[in-house]
């Protein structure tokens, strides 16, 4: 699947939430090839890349930043790896958590132009996220509206 294709499967779906889900699988940079864990130990950061995409295609995102954490650990320095950290960090919404790792990404890499699309992408998302106003809480009506859900 293509970013284009994730983009046009987002609309499919619905709901901002999902197109945000779906745009960040798509900014993923993975291998063609994805490894199945349940027939042999993964142990390269490779193989862990590759099963941290296989669960973020999942929408498993926590799974996914601890695989690629481990490929981080495996091969310290990796931007691939320090780049889909920040992904699934976004993901699971841990914002600033996202922006140090990207920045760390960069500093290790300013060069690679896949990065820098990826922080493009968030920094605006962000930069628009923290310009919001905290909302006020949300009431949950007591009854559900006419012709909703029961």
């Amino acid at each position: 699947m293509n970013a284009s294709e994730v983009r046009r499967d987002s609309r499919r779906v619905g709901g901002r939430g999902a197109s945000r889900a779906l745009a960040l699988v798509g900014i993923l940079l993975f291998s063609p090839g994805i490894i199945h864990a349940k027939d042999k130990i993964v142990s390269t950061a490779s193989e862990q890349l590759a099963f941290g995409v296989q669960m973020a295609q999942r929408y498993l995102w926590s799974e996914a930043l601890f695989r690629f954490r481990q490929a981080e650990k495996l091969e310290p320095g990796n931007v691939r790896a320090m780049n889909n950290i920040a992904v699934a960090l976004e993901a699971v919404g841990r914002f600033e958590e996202a922006l140090a790792q990207y920045q760390l990404a960069l500093k290790a890499d300013p060069n690679n132009m896949e990065l820098k699309r990826n922080y493009g992408r968030f920094a605006e998302f962000y930069q628009n996220f923290k310009a919001k106003p905290k909302s006020e809480p949300v009431m949950v009506p007591t009854q559900p509206p006419p012709g909703g859900a029961s």
